[in-house]
């Protein structure tokens, strides 16, 4: 096991791997939870969705465990999911299965992607400043998600001011943020992990990130923040149920309600080209800002990684394995019956406990299989409990917006859209997109047009279509 994952190369032990892939478990485990729920509201059967989910995890983390060896976990992600169910299928029409045909599509053009090295030539394009600036974006994204699961946060919008969308409320920007007020016993209990989160990581305990969540989920139940009820847990989550339900959802893609009336239509050709465009952009580039940004701030991607990349041949560096390893995960989610599956930020936590090599991500593999056994379990540990380790770790990630020339504006512009905009649009991706754009114009105005790269000018365009096509649909 030392050898397979190199633990001493990468200065790490046994004992802190499994910590570390237990922590990303319970940073990410949520989604079991959530994406059943989101995709129900389409007409999936959510018990077949939730085991869907577990199988795509388990593929998608193992891959990259086994091939890459580096401390990330995947699942169908967030965002991606509500815009399968809330745009595609319940704004725009289409069925489910239909749906989980162009997730497929959009799978095999993240293959081709990558065989292609358009993916390397993407992260080789990016400029190190904006390399920075996606790290620190994606630690202002991860405390912005623990701030919010933490219930901290609350939203004021005036009447009038928003619509909602099949259970959906969409406000304009007039909504303002603000401090809870502090009698609610969730949010108690969370400000009391935050302070026990902080007390492990400044004491520098080894199990001090596990130890937080263990510690805060026992106040939640003494509290009565979680409430158990054993026999409905276990009579709403059945694996046998979810077992028979997936006949349903598998291959549900290939079928006569899927690619078989997809393309049945001939006025609809550019619709679902632009919609796979939208999917395939942020399973793109949601990866791509996830690696760039944690990998380089914990060293797990370092500048000889980068190096070795652009001179290697195949998949022979670490991050050209890393990128092979992700493109596998949402064609199979497809066929299973689940949207897009990417690499999860949350990592960021299991990372933040110490995990540097693939055996974390096996931990958390195990850990998802586990879960089909023993979901009733899984419900006992809040938000509250992971809500502070998502804060932590995201404070410790904005280090990295030390190694940017904030004095030079031509590289402080692009580094602050991609940044904030990472954060406060909720989406790597449109960080990624903010930063590209306003990279570009600062190398207009500047007369250095002829330093940004054919590739930044390819996905910037990419991404004003894939705008403008947003607001069409």
């Amino acid at each position: 096991m030392n050898k397979f994952f190199k633990l001493e190369e990468n200065g790490t032990t046994v004992g802190r791997e499994i910590m570390a892939g237990l922590t990303t478990f319970f940073a990410m485990s949520y989604i079991l939870f959530v994406n059943p729920q989101v995709l129900g509201t389409t007409g999936m059967p959510v018990q077949a969705v939730f085991l869907a989910t577990i199988l795509s995890s388990i593929v998608g983390t193992l891959a990259i465990a086994l091939i890459a060896n580096v401390p990330y976990a995947l699942a169908p992600g967030m965002g991606l999911n509500a815009f399968f169910a809330y745009t595609v299928v319940l704004s725009l029409g289409y069925t489910w299965q239909e749906a989980l045909a162009m997730v497929f599509i959009c799978g095999i053009i993240n293959i081709i992607i990558t065989f292609t090295s358009i993916r390397k030539a993407i992260i080789l394009g990016i400029p190190e400043s904006l390399q920075h600036a996606i790290g620190g974006g994606i630690g202002i994204f991860i405390a912005y998600i623990g701030i919010k699961n933490a219930g901290i946060l609350r939203f004021i919008a005036d009447p009038g001011t928003y619509v909602n969308n099949h259970g959906t409320i969409t406000a304009n920007s007039s909504i303002v943020p603000e401090l809870v007020t502090f009698n609610n016993p969730g949010v108690l209990v969370a400000l009391f992990g935050i302070v026990v989160t902080m007390f492990f990581v400044i004491r520098k305990w080894r199990a001090g990130i596990l130890l937080s969540i263990l510690v805060t989920t026992i106040l939640a139940l003494l509290t009565g923040v979680v409430k158990v009820d054993a026999n409905t847990l276990f009579a709403e989550n059945n694996l046998g149920t979810a077992i028979n339900q997936m006949g349903t959802t598998f291959g549900a893609a290939f079928g006569p309600k899927g690619f078989g009336s997809l393309f049945s239509d001939s006025s609809r050709y550019i619709e679902v080209l632009m919609t796979v465009l939208a999917f395939s952009l942020t399973s793109i580039f949601d990866p791509i800002g996830t690696f760039i940004g944690t990998g380089r701030a914990t060293g797990i991607f370092t500048d000889e990684d980068l190096k070795d990349m652009e001179t290697s041949h195949g998949f022979s560096s670490k991050m050209d394995k890393a990128l092979f390893a992700d493109m596998i995960a949402t064609p199979i989610g497809a066929i299973f019956g689940t949207s897009n599956t990417t690499v999860y930020v949350e990592s960021a936590a299991g990372i933040g406990a110490g995990g540097r090599t693939g055996l974390a991500s096996v931990v958390t593999a195990i850990m998802f299989a586990i879960s089909s056994l023993f979901l009733p379990l899984l419900a006992i540990v809040p938000t509250q409990a992971t809500a502070p380790i998502l804060i932590i770790v995201g404070m410790m990630m904005l280090g990295s917006f030390k190694e940017i020339k904030w004095g030079d504006l031509t590289e402080a512009i692009p580094a602050f859209f991609a940044s904030v905009f990472m954060g406060l649009a909720y989406s790597i991706s449109y960080g990624i997109a903010a930063g590209f754009i306003t990279y570009i114009l600062v190398k207009l105005f500047t007369g250095k047009v002829k330093e940004v790269k054919p590739v930044i000018w390819v996905v910037a365009l990419l991404f004003l279509i894939n705008f403008a096509v947003l607001a069409v649909l």
